[in-house]
């Protein structure tokens, strides 16, 4: 758009470029001046405080005094923190003021407003009128939602309907418009291509300037408890949902907190990855952490637990193990709903005989042996739950421990260690003794009460561990007790299992009890076990739960984390054509979610657009999956991907090297040299090392997301994308199971502009029809 229009354009971009200069160096001067302030408080702090505590009056004058000169330094800081926000929206909105504008008439009136859209809002020099509106407003919405004509907009006070005349984009970098058109209802495919035409980048970016209707949807939602969200390989999903946050920080601003929000990604190095796009908009990130950092964080030293890559590593590459099946049986029964209930029998009956408890214990002796514990346990009423009496058993125990201090206290080794105290414990006791006799007179029994107090001291520290064992009821044996679950044949709670392997998956399950290890299917049972008895550690204070590669959680774990978080609004996001572990063969897809709540709570939104790659690739890939042809491919163009076979595995690595030191040579940012497993992954980085300089190879403990070219397996892979991608081994050898085709699909999805697969003697049967497009 050349002419007249752009030499107004640019002239209004040159005005707000000029006052924002203006606001950042009023902004900087004055933050210059608070950070004086402040210093200048804290360090004279003492010296500006009237401090007299001789009578009443005088230490409510000081206490005042106190308070006012606090009060100063937190008016101070809260005004520098203020004014810090504000600088660093300038500075973002001073590379790129603003990417939108809708010119708007609403039905009352006949003026015909501009809108325009940035990442925050600005006021012009009147501070009455909006120069750049903040694309969370609910005015923005416009601008995603609607093409020009008939358009409407949802306020806190009801909707407002109008008529949108014009809807602009813009590209505008350091105050010059490089480029600006109208558009329809999606936002322009001019601004996408040269968006996805870039190459990737070490940290996930903002997408505020091209979200799509359907992404809107998502991040403006304030109506479902459960938001679901199927999308496409690329199709945007945790953009939109990392959008959703900054929306909903926004939209509750004041009563809506950072650590309010709760995203568990799929793994470490993703948090990385993710990591900067809440900054970038203003906002503090959420809480991130992952589903194993959470079982980690509950289930401690009880256990060695195994951890859901190490899961994958097992069901993709021990097919030789002789319990190879009743382990696949068992992750798919364990991540049942319906195994829910079996636990739930199993605590049940507990609640009547069969709980375990741990002795007291203390320098070798039993205080209170397991035995007196259970006896008090089933002596309390039985109508109150497991864990009001548990709670009861704790407080019984603690008055105890209060009984056998004192009976403590006259004991040998309370004197030897008397005799080991140094001399400020001795003058701690005397003073107290002073304190408490409010004389300093010394009385003939001085000594026994200092002897006493002493005493008294030493075996109350001693106590202390005990006493929080006590509160943490760690006198419940739960591990044997999980272990019990399936060791009893009979059980009356395991009348509901009807399965042919059960006796099977019984004893592999306690064979590996036995030696301190929970596999990671058996994790959330336990848990859920251990707070049916203990009570559930729930977290009332979050808001929102966000699940990332949602359909990786089996249906058991959404119920868990429905009870831990019972407050939270969950966004649950994932892609059933994804789905690499043992217990997606249970089927249904999201379907379990649907009991998780009502149906009036609950939304779904389906994204099939994909962003990501590139026509050739979406096409490529989507053939491998069914109902891949209802996958569209955003219209950016590529080079085909190629498959490429090879002699032998040395004749492979040789060419995976060569194409890595082309794609190098190209210029690609990232290049993902993509393996199934992490055996696999360890073998090919010490192939290609000695000859591909820089090569990294990426494991599961790997924290941080960087560019360059990477070795990894296909799981870690997931929900990155890269420049260019190489299958490392795409033999049917390799990916031959009909179960491995989604792995397979979610490893080729990876990549953005370039796709190359290589393969000795036969390929995967999954790239059929590539085979039969080629001929």
């Amino acid at each position: 758009m050349q002419g007249e229009q752009r030499m107004e354009e640019q002239k209004r971009v040159d005005r707000v470029m000029r006052l924002i200069r203006e606001q950042l160096g009023k902004l900087l001067q004055s933050s210059s001046g608070m950070r004086e302030d402040i210093v200048d408080i804290r360090k004279n702090f003492w010296d500006d405080v009237t401090l007299n505590f001789e009578d009443s009056a005088e230490a409510a004058e000081s206490a005042a005094s106190l308070k006012q000169q606090a009060e100063v330094l937190a008016e101070r800081e809260h005004s520098h923190r203020h004014a810090e926000q504000q600088v660093k929206l300038l500075r973002k909105l001073e590379q790129s003021p603003y990417f939108g504008r809708v010119d708007f008439i609403e039905e009352s009136s006949t003026e015909n407003e501009q809108i325009y859209l940035g990442i925050g809002s600005m006021l012009d020099e009147t501070g009455s009128n909006y120069l750049i509106y903040d694309w969370r407003a609910p005015v923005s919405s416009l601008y995603y939602d609607y093409s020009p004509g008939p358009a409407e907009y949802v306020t806190p006070t009801g909707n407002i309907k109008g008529d949108m005349t014009l809807k602009r984009q813009y590209v505008i970098r350091r105050g010059n418009i490089v480029s600006m058109f109208d558009t329809g209802v999606t936002i322009g495919d001019e601004l996408l291509q040269e968006v996805l035409g870039k190459q990737s980048d070490a940290q996930m970016k903002s997408i505020v300037g091209t979200i799509q209707r359907e992404q809107n949807q998502i991040i403006r939602n304030e109506r479902a408890r459960l938001l679901v969200v199927q999308g496409a390989a690329g199709s945007g999903k945790t953009s939109a949902a990392l959008q959703r946050v900054a929306y909903l920080l926004y939209r509750y601003r004041g009563t809506l907190q950072p650590d309010q929000i709760v995203l568990f990604s799929p793994n470490s190095m993703f948090n990385s990855y993710v990591a900067t796009v809440l900054p970038e908009l203003g906002e503090q990130n959420m809480q991130q952490t992952t589903y194993q950092q959470y079982l980690e964080h509950r289930i401690g030293q009880s256990f060695a637990l195994e951890d859901p890559f190490a899961q994958m590593e097992y069901t993709l590459g021990a097919m030789d193990d002789p319990s190879y099946e009743t382990r696949i049986a068992s992750i798919r029964h364990k991540s049942g709903a319906a195994f829910m209930k079996v636990i739930e029998r199993y605590v049940e009956s507990l609640g009547e005989s069969g709980l375990l408890f741990k002795a007291i214990k203390f320098r070798g002796r039993k205080l209170v042996s397991a035995e007196a514990i259970e006896q008090h346990f089933y002596s309390l009423n039985k109508s109150y739950t497991v864990p009001n009496r548990m709670k009861m058993v704790a407080d019984w125990l603690l008055k105890e421990l209060t009984r056998l201090s004192k009976v403590e206290r006259k004991k040998q080794w309370v004197e030897d260690e008397m005799e080991l105290l140094d001399k400020e414990a001795y003058i701690h006791v005397y003073n107290e003794l002073r304190r408490k006799e409010g004389s300093s007179s010394e009385s003939f029994d001085e000594f026994d009460r200092e002897k006493d107090m002493l005493a008294s001291m030493i075996v109350q520290e001693r106590f202390k561990r005990l006493r929080s064992r006590v509160k943490k009821l760690r006198f419940v044996d739960t591990q044997t007790l999980y272990r019990r679950l399936y060791e009893n044949e009979q059980a009356l709670w395991l009348e509901e299992v009807h399965l042919a392997e059960w006796e099977d998956i019984r004893k592999l399950t306690v064979e590996q009890l036995y030696r301190g290890e929970l596999t990671y299917e058996d994790a959330t049972p336990y848990l859920y076990m251990k707070d049916l008895i203990e009570g559930f550690q729930m977290n009332t204070s979050v808001r929102h739960l966000f699940i990332d590669e949602a359909q990786d959680y089996s249906p058991f774990q959404f119920h868990y984390l429905k009870r831990v978080f019972p407050m939270a609004k969950m966004t649950a996001l994932g892609d059933l054509n994804q789905s690499i572990f043992a217990h997606a063969a249970l089927g249904n897809g999201f379907d379990p979610l649907g009991d998780l709540y009502n149906k009036e709570e609950t939304e779904t939104i389906v994204l099939t657009r994909s962003y990501r790659s590139t026509k050739q690739i979406v096409e490529f890939t989507s053939s491998m999956i069914e109902g891949g042809s209802r996958i569209v491919p955003f219209n950016r163009n590529g080079d085909e991907p190629t498959i490429t076979a090879a002699a032998n595995v040395e004749e492979l690595q040789a060419r995976v090297a060569e194409r890595i030191r082309t794609l190098q040579g190209e210029g690609a940012q990232s290049i993902a040299v993509i393996c199934k497993t992490a055996a696999e992954s360890l073998a090919a980085f010490e192939a290609l090392a000695g000859v591909c300089p820089g090569i990294r190879l990426v494991e599961k403990e790997t924290v941080t997301f960087e560019n360059g070219t990477v070795v990894i397996p296909s799981y870690l892979a997931k929900g990155v994308e890269f420049d260019a991608v190489i299958l490392y081994n795409a033999s049917r050898s390799v990916y031959g199971k009909e179960s491995e085709r989604k792995l397979f699909y979610t490893a080729c999805t990876r990549a953005m502009h370039e796709l190359h697969l290589f393969y000795t003697s036969e390929p995967s049967p999954f790239l059929s029809h590539a085979f039969s497009t080629q001929k």
